[in-house]
């Protein structure tokens, strides 16, 4: 074949070549509003849902439950009313579900350096908790309105540790192990196939990847219900979705949720829970110890965002010129 004869062919239409447009990804309904009516409607049937089904199986003394039972209930409720309506909404809005899911193996590679990032950055939002609750303790004792809405948020927040005080106890190895798989491994898997997935994958139809990660990660983080740790969990979200676009697989955003929970339980287990929660009253000391920590972090992050994306640039050319040689040599 001369040079003229493949450049003929390579300019023809892919249907009369037997090849048939990319069509895995054309969503049936609008993307957008598909995301939007997933959302609220995951937020009913978990919260609302939930809540009536415990009241259902328990009463109204969900204190005095079999703890087994709840965690048992807990896990049957991420996968009826996050992960199944999840892939639901997928098969019912795409007709790949695998390619709107991202069900891509990721290289080992980047599983390592986004891991990295965890690190740096769960070390860094610890820090900032001390400098947020530093900063709303003087405002409270300054102004009025705030010490009211401190005392709100510290209401919403002693329910959210009395729901999970009993599910987060253990008196044995295997209660251990399984607390690790209610806690750490469900969630994972049915928070990120939703939101990392369904999710965020829909708003990128129609936003910039940053816009749609933001979006995504707000109402993950309003999603669990945690006043002071609202924003420590959106800008956590926020990494898990720039992981979930860079890689193009939910198994790297799905690691590093579980290693951030799994890394939690390990604390509870060695400290336990009065020592590894933030201190509502922090000194100037602290403080201070806290503004060096976090600024050196920020920037070591920082750095590791800038080397995460030049990876993904140099990737992104050695697949590039790895198509130019296939097309030029007819081997595509």
């Amino acid at each position: 074949m001369n040079d003229n004869q493949l450049n003929d062919q390579n300019n023809q239409p892919k249907e009369e070549l037997g090849v048939e447009e990319d069509q895995a990804g054309k969503p049936r309904y609008s993307p957008v509003s598909a995301a939007f009516i997933g959302l609220i409607a995951v937020f009913i049937l978990y919260q609302a849902g939930g809540s009536l089904l415990t009241i259902a199986i328990f009463g109204f003394k969900i204190q005095n439950a079999d703890v087994t039972s709840l965690r048992l209930l807990t896990t049957a409720g991420q996968i009826l009313f996050i992960l199944l309506p999840a892939l639901m909404f997928t098969k019912s809005v795409y007709p790949d579900v695998g390619k709107i899911i991202r069900l891509k193996i990721p290289k080992i590679s980047e599983i390592f350096i986004f891991s990295v990032g965890l690190i740096i950055l769960a070390t860094l939002l610890q820090n900032y908790l001390y400098i947020q609750n530093f900063i709303i303790v003087k405002l409270a004792q300054n102004f009025t309105l705030v010490d009211k809405a401190k005392n709100f948020l510290d209401q919403l927040d002693k329910m959210v540790e009395e729901a999970y005080g009993n599910l987060l106890s253990y008196n044995s190895v295997f209660e251990a192990s399984f607390l690790v798989f209610v806690v750490a491994v469900i969630p994972a898997v049915c928070e990120e196939t939703f939101f990392r997935g369904f999710v965020q994958k829909s708003f990128e139809h129609k936003f910039k990847p940053f816009l749609s990660a933001l979006i995504t990660a707000i109402f993950f983080g309003v999603y669990h219900f945690n006043p002071y740790q609202v924003i420590p969990l959106i800008l956590l979200g926020l990494y898990f979705g720039f992981a979930a676009y860079k890689s193009d697989s939910i198994f790297v955003p799905m690691t590093m949720h579980f290693l951030n929970n799994f890394m939690a339980l390990i604390l509870l287990f060695i400290f336990g829970k009065d020592e590894i929660s933030t201190p509502v009253n922090v000194s100037y000391s602290d403080l201070k110890i806290s503004l060096i920590s976090f600024t050196g972090l920020t920037a070591l992050f920082v750095i590791l965002i800038f080397f995460i994306k030049r990876y993904y640039f140099r990737v992104k050319l050695i697949e590039q010129h790895k198509n130019d040689f296939d097309n030029k040599t007819g081997f595509n």
